[in-house]
């Protein structure tokens, strides 16, 4: 992570505690869940789980339970004082109990450990996670442009992974070839999914044995890591020549993808991105196809966490310039099987510029 972000999202977080009367944030995290702590100390747990109390002054510890934790935290963030123990929760709880802050807040009780978050302590904090949420979606100018440098990466993986693509090739193999390119760039992570195959297909998942065909469709998410945030890029390829039942489909899809994006502006709801992807598939009779039963979410934030505020016909979040999000119409077709199609974008002060380079064809390599 870059020193500029890091002081920029530091002196952020120390003005809203001061704005919300916060003498104390609580802020829990583990490897999976590290975005909250990236955020406010920039710090990643590899092993574990981490604790972190941080005062509206800026003054922050950090409690753990591995030594390697506490010494690349030191070394990492010398400003933070670190504590390692066999027991961090309750080290932190005791911390805590003895600062007595007259008002402390609970960041991410989702993560938090079930004892801290529902106990005597949790208990007397207040609960803010959603105002943390806020911080975070609301990017500035710098941390678009992070958002902007994963997207070019993911142009590039992706170029990587549909040449990548070929019959006999396994879905691991195909993804060791694509990590392995993304590693040689200097990123440190990349959260992909895939589904390989025909009609019978209803999503993507972690890869595995199968082996790619002749006339597969194979669909891909890809989400790059550059500078701590994340960006996505959704694509679906047909190993040969596509059909015309998977071009027909296929356009379906370009077409809600083009509506959503067009929704997007300062002003508008995650909700009215949603609904604008949606309504394409309910002119087409594909309305079935929009809900929970064959499909997840119409896109969502990116940044810190591969998955941010989801794009919900029933998300009213209300989107402001330099936010950033991937906007997907990701679904099942019935005549051709699981199709995707996604573009990250940014807010900007009318509308929002697509930073995702890809062409938006259904993209067709040899069989």
């Amino acid at each position: 992570m870059s020193a500029q972000l890091h002081q920029e999202r530091s002196g952020c977080l120390r003005r809203a505690m001061a704005d919300a009367g916060l003498d104390l944030l609580v802020v829990p995290g583990d490897a999976w869940h590290s975005d909250y702590l990236r955020y406010a100390l920039d710090l990643t747990p590899m092993e574990g789980e981490a604790i972190a109390c941080i005062e509206r002054d800026g003054a922050a510890r950090v409690f753990v339970a591995s030594h390697a934790e506490a010494a690349r935290f030191a070394a990492e963030q010398p400003a933070v004082q670190v504590s390692c123990s066999a027991d961090p929760l309750a080290q932190a709880e005791a911390w805590i109990a003895a600062r007595g802050a007259a008002q402390a807040a609970l960041v991410a009780s989702g993560v938090a450990p079930t004892r801290l978050a529902r106990g005597p302590l949790g208990a007397g904090m207040t609960a803010a996670t959603a105002w943390f949420d806020r911080l975070m979606v609301r990017k500035s100018a710098a941390e678009a442009d992070a958002v902007a440098r994963a997207t070019a990466l993911a142009d590039a993986g992706y170029a990587v992974f549909r040449d990548a693509a070929r019959v006999g090739c396994s879905e691991y193999e195909l993804i060791a070839e694509v990590e392995a390119w993304f590693r040689s760039q200097g990123c440190p992570e990349n959260f992909v999914i895939l589904g390989t195959g025909g009609r019978e297909v209803r999503g993507m998942h972690p890869p595995g044995d199968r082996r790619i065909a002749a006339g597969d469709l194979v669909t891909t998410e890809l989400t790059p890591c550059v500078d701590g945030y994340y960006a996505q890029i959704c694509r679906t390829l047909v190993v040969g020549e596509p059909t015309d039942t998977q071009l027909r489909a296929y356009a379906v899809y370009r077409e809600a993808l083009e509506a959503g994006i067009a929704a997007v502006r300062p002003g508008a709801t995650h909700g009215d991105v949603a609904r604008a992807q949606n309504d394409v598939f309910r002119r087409h009779g594909l309305g079935d196809y929009v809900t929970s039963a064959y499909t997840r979410v119409r896109g969502h934030g990116v940044g810190l966490f591969v998955d941010g505020p989801h794009v919900l016909e029933n998300v009213e979040l209300v989107l402001e310039p330099d936010m950033t999000l991937i906007v997907h119409p990701n679904t099942y077709h019935p005549e051709a099987g699981y199709m995707v199609l996604g573009d990250t974008v940014r807010v900007t002060a009318s509308g929002c510029d697509v930073l995702t380079g890809t062409t938006r064809d259904l993209i067709s390599v040899p069989a």
